[in-house]
Parts: structure tokens; sequence; C-alpha cells
């Protein structure tokens, strides 16, 4: 997937073919926060994601806020408890902690 990047914020790339528009929304903020931007053009949709990732640190500011940005590298996983415990098993097997071997796992999946 395609996606707009800037100041640390991500956002997505979609097309609306019916009216020829192109839109998106900021990726990863927090829970009941979303911001939107459209264009005609890609141009345009750059611009406006870069006006609206503006306008929300702006706001944030302004109201005294917290900044959240799009992703930051921590997150909850649920998993079944033997699942948790046999990782658990070869991080300590491999000499490393359950984060270092979860990161690492990740990586080799993803890249």
């Amino acid at each position: 997937m395609d996606t707009l990047k800037y100041k640390g914020f991500i956002g997505s790339i979609e097309a609306e073919l019916e009216d020829n528009t192109l839109y998106g929304k900021i990726l990863g903020l927090d829970k009941g926060t979303l911001i939107t931007y459209e264009g005609s053009t890609l141009a345009e949709l750059k611009e406006d994601f870069i006006n609206a990732v503006e306008d929300y640190i702006e706001h944030c500011k302004a109201n005294g806020l917290p900044l959240h940005k799009s992703y930051t590298g921590c997150f909850n996983v649920r998993i079944p408890a033997d699942l948790h415990a046999r990782a658990v098993a070869m991080a300590q097997a491999e000499g490393v902690s359950l984060n270092a071997f979860v990161k690492e796992s990740i990586y080799r999946a993803v890249m």
C-alpha cells in the first residue's frame, strides 16, 4: 500500500473512482481521532495531507493535548498462554528478551 509521510505521520491513499477523487486518513492515531484529507490530483492530496498534519499539531498545541504520531513502535498483542510460554522459552534459549525475540520474529516475517 502506498502511503504519504510527513513529520512522523503516515497517511493512506485511496481513490473514489466514481467522482475521480483521491482521499485518505492519517493512520495509527488514538482511537476516536479521525483526520482525513482529499484532492483531485496526487499533488493536491499531498498538500491537503500536509495541511491536515499541521492543523492537528497546531490543535494539540493550542489545547494542551498530547501529540500522538501515527505509530510509536509500541503495541500489545494477545496470544494464547501456551504460545506465550513457548515464545519465552525460545527467547531464553537464544539468550534474548521476549521483546527482542518478538521484534526479530516480526522483522523476519515482513522483510
